[in-house]
């Protein structure tokens, strides 16, 4: 984000989705309720060296450092958060003074910090763990928002990319070539991979979000699933901040292509036999992985 929308999250104070913290020097573990709460509902930034009211504090520069270090540390602890989540604090200059923020995406769990579910209401971190219906409607609306299955009936054909499409089914008789998807329409292929369904409770009929993420256009993914981004990472020469950086907001056949040429970008591919044939361990690694 650019200082121009900065300064404007700013001005309008905190609300459901943006939250101040003065944080000079250090980090109270109100930081990582909002973490928790922020996740847990739409999402939100967190700004790190701005008071309550919106005035522009800025961290002490000589604790930049280890306040990022710290924040990434927390986030990987699942004493603190759980599940861990994978974020960075990015800095910036506004009137000459340095401060820290980052974008909590939701999460498709229930966060947990230190033990206890919060929820965001208005600008405030409930602490809503003992409350056996708030804790009930924040599971129901995680699985209603986040299933594969979920159907958008208003997303047509149009919606998904034909090229796209057209290579998951050479994919397919790559891999076995009297495969059933040579010979069938393409609607034909999503019911039967089960990406075209009929909710026998709703009477809904539609695409549902693994259709939408294998081959939605990518303003349909950004539309249908907000929180959806693959950030891949590359810590080589300081361990406290990256090298390199992909993020990855495509459908997923084009995703692991790109995170492919990603990692295939920063590491060897030494030879290697198996069996008297030459091996890519690295694609083989990265295979096992995704």
């Amino acid at each position: 984000m650019n200082t121009t929308g900065i300064k404007k999250l700013l001005s309008q104070g905190e609300s459901f989705t943006v939250e101040f913290k003065a944080a000079k020097d250090t980090l109270s573990n109100s930081i990582f309720e909002t973490v928790c709460s922020f996740s847990n509902r739409y999402g939100g930034y967190l700004f790190l060296g701005v008071s309550d009211s919106g005035e522009v504090l800025g961290v002490n520069p000589k604790a930049i450092p280890a306040l990022k270090k710290n924040f990434v540390n927390m986030l990987n602890n699942p004493e603190k958060i759980s599940p861990v989540l994978y974020l960075n604090l990015e800095e910036i200059t506004i009137d000459g003074k340095t401060i820290l923020y980052v974008y909590i995406p939701i999460s498709s769990h229930v966060e947990l910090c230190s033990g206890k579910i919060f929820d965001r209401t208005e600008d405030a971190d409930i602490d809503i763990t003992k409350s056996v219906d708030l804790v009930a409607n924040l599971f129901n609306r995680k699985s209603m928002a986040f299933t594969e299955r979920k159907l958008f009936p208003y997303v047509t054909k149009k919606e998904l990319r034909p090229d796209v499409i057209k290579r998951a089914r050479q994919m397919a008789l790559n891999k076995t070539t009297d495969h059933p998807w040579e010979h069938i329409t393409d609607m034909e292929l999503f019911k039967s991979a089960g990406l075209y369904e009929e909710n026998w409770v709703t009477n809904e009929k539609g695409f549902n979000l693994a259709a939408i993420l294998l081959f939605g256009r990518d303003e349909v993914i950004r539309s249908c699933v907000p929180g959806y981004i693959t950030d891949a990472i590359l810590r080589k020469e300081n361990l406290d901040r990256y090298d390199d950086r992909l993020m990855v907001e495509t459908n997923l056949i084009d995703s692991y292509s790109l995170l492919m040429e990603f990692v295939a970008k920063h590491t060897l591919d030494r030879f290697f036999l198996v069996d008297d044939k030459n091996v890519s361990v690295r694609n083989w690694l990265l295979n096992r992985a995704a």
